[in-house]
């Protein structure tokens, strides 16, 4: 028996152990995978331990996303441009990282049959997941995404570390303010929303980060936050007659991307899929 697991925060539910037991419950490879919840003073030895030889490998979830660079041996150039990891493979001893949320990202837009390049965006939030979306979108030739954060001083450091690598796309830092709504909301094609805002069951369940009559039907709007499926985000613009993406596609095309990583063979997507809207049903109805 191998193992493999999620790294997130004490006290953090993750989605990730439904999805990816049943993939390789599917296709018969004996390997279980667990939910690691582990402390930032513990983080070193949580990755040191990734070493053993029956672990294949982890998902990296928020907060722990950039803290892990320095804990592995090696990364990848896309885990370098963007500043953050989200997956971690034991190559027999030698820990390697990967970032597979901007592949993550990408798919869902692919899907939705929309076109990034030369689109303008506005993203909220300024963390690792933001990082990821930016360098995504440099790379699918957006024009223009402006990255609004209640803490200006972080989004200008996203644009101060990223600006020079994502060339000749335009980025800018905003405040969090309604003038800077307005502003970005009437220009963008695309609104993601990088931050937790949204999230069931904390006491932010009932916000949304952007103003609800800003929103244009023109948009599509990302909102990353998986759990409710209709998020206050996600409501608002269909009530606006814009078109959506949830959070959930974009777990489960990154963890496909990991699980790709780890054994060399195309996760079962499909049946990703349905493990994982199996547990959040029966998260609702307990």
């Amino acid at each position: 028996m191998q193992y493999a697991g999620v790294i997130s925060a004490p006290g953090k539910n993750s989605l990730s152990p439904a999805f990816q037991q049943a993939a390789f419950d599917h296709l018969g490879i004996a390997v279980k995978y667990e939910h690691w919840p582990t402390p930032a003073d513990g983080l070193e030895t949580r990755v040191v331990g990734l070493q053993a030889p029956d672990v294949l490998g982890a998902n990296v979830t928020i907060p722990h996303k950039e803290a892990c660079l320095p804990l592995v041996d090696d990364y990848d150039p896309l885990v370098r441009r963007v500043g953050a990891l989200n997956t971690i493979h034991n190559d027999d001893g030698t820990l390697r990282g990967y970032n597979t949320d901007v592949e993550g990202f990408l798919r869902p837009l692919k899907d939705a049959f929309f076109e990034p390049r030369g689109c303008t965006a506005v993203i909220a939030g300024a963390g690792g997941a933001a990082r990821a979306v930016v360098i995504a979108l440099a790379e699918a030739g957006a024009a223009r995404i402006a990255v609004v954060n209640r803490t200006l001083e972080r989004a200008e450091r996203l644009v101060a570390d990223l600006g020079a690598a994502v060339k000749p796309l335009q980025l800018v830092a905003a405040p969090d303010s309604r003038d800077s709504w307005q502003k970005a909301a009437a220009e963008a094609d695309l609104l993601v929303n990088c931050t937790s805002l949204g999230t069931a069951g904390t006491p932010e369940e009932d916000r949304s980060p952007m103003p609800a009559n800003l929103l244009r039907p023109q948009a599509l709007v990302y909102d990353l936050v998986y759990q409710p499926a209709e998020t206050r985000l996600i409501r608002y613009a269909r009530e606006a007659g814009a078109r959506t993406i949830g959070g959930l596609p974009m777990l489960i095309y990154q963890g496909a991307a990991s699980f790709k990583l780890w054994t060399g063979r195309d996760a079962p997507v499909d049946i990703m899929f349905q493990a994982a809207e199996a547990a959040l049903a029966a998260e609702d109805a307990s």
